[in-house]
């Protein structure tokens, strides 16, 4: 498809990991969805999607949460970008980030996967680093927890208050990505809030 793009949100899959940090790029693609009135179907290739567009005459956009847990969706990835014909220049992957603090987004194209198996297993999968992604910052733990363990838990009560606007700001740095390139959205979305 000429001007598509695949959205995806890294997760595990079912109740249990709904609400953790580690599935907060497929919390961001629900808010993506419920923007344009759209529910996720289920789809051969292994994933709920929802296909709608940027906007009217827009990019069209496939939003794809994956059923697999988060360090194995590679292989869903690089189904859909097959299935749907896409780049992996359009394949936009939103994810947890350890090494951003909570409240933080910053996006990038290319590059290492930064130790995230999910991102990992994506580029090994598609056989590219090239997709953009958009690295939803949810901190370190505090004192002796394991990272493993904090990424697994549900957000904190204080989190929680602000986590609408996080996945909001997320939800709109993917839009401005696909609209106006990965620079307009950095410049955005990396400046310091004012």
């Amino acid at each position: 498809m000429a001007d598509a793009w695949l959205v995806v949100g890294l997760g595990n899959p079912g109740p249990r990991f709904e609400l953790t940090r580690h599935n907060v790029g497929q919390l961001v693609l629900d808010e993506l969805a419920e923007r344009r009135g759209e529910t996720f179907r289920t789809h051969k290739a292994n994933a709920r999607v929802a296909e709608t567009w940027l906007r009217p005459g827009g990019p069209k956009l496939i939003l794809a949460k994956p059923n697999t847990f988060m360090n194995v969706s590679g292989g869903v990835v690089a189904g859909l970008a097959k299935f749907y014909g896409i780049d992996p220049q359009r394949v936009v992957v939103v994810h947890d980030e350890l090494d951003i603090p909570f409240d933080t987004i910053k996006l990038k194209a290319g590059g290492g996967h930064g130790g995230h198996n999910g991102v990992r297993d994506v580029a090994k999968a598609l056989g590219s680093n090239d997709f953009a992604r958009v690295r939803v910052g949810i901190g370190r733990p505090n004192g002796r927890q394991d990272p493993a363990d904090w990424v697994l838990d549900p957000f904190g009560a204080s989190e929680r208050k602000s986590l609408p606007m996080l996945l909001s700001d997320a939800a709109d740095a993917v839009e401005q990505l696909v609209g106006e390139g990965l620079l307009a959205a950095q410049q955005k979305h990396h400046a310091p809030r004012v």
